[in-house]
């Protein structure tokens, strides 16, 4: 059976023009070159035609300046820069609804949300 090797994370932050397409000409490059994206968030920043863009892949260095370098060439990319691994802090996030219909159930819902330590947004009924 012959090993895989398990390349390291790279996280790139890129500070592109909040405009339609530049999201598909960055995934795209992804794509030609056959990068799988592990991650990937996209918002706007204080700036509102400015956008954050920030892709989690794994890769080793040489192919990350590689590809950092090709998206330097795209339109509309301001600034793009690998984010040190180390200094870095990865979150998930989901939102979930749930019903309770009674007391029990809400206890029930309240506790494994304090094990995972999750935040309950709104109780209503």
């Amino acid at each position: 059976m012959i090993e895989q090797k398990t390349l390291p994370y790279r996280i790139l932050s890129v500070i592109v023009d909040n405009k339609p397409g530049v999201l598909f000409r960055v995934t795209n490059l992804f794509r030609a070159r056959n990068f799988n994206i592990e991650s990937i968030t996209v918002g706007t920043t204080e700036q509102h035609d400015i956008s954050r863009m920030t892709i989690a892949i794994q890769s080793d260095s040489r192919t990350t300046d590689q590809l950092v370098k090709q998206l330097r060439k795209l339109i509309d990319i301001i600034e793009v820069r690998i984010l040190n691994i180390e200094n870095t802090v990865f979150r998930e996030l989901a939102l979930i609804k749930m019903k309770a219909h009674d007391p029990t159930s809400r206890m029930e819902i309240t506790h494994f949300a304090n094990i995972f330590r999750a935040k309950i947004l709104d109780v209503s009924k």
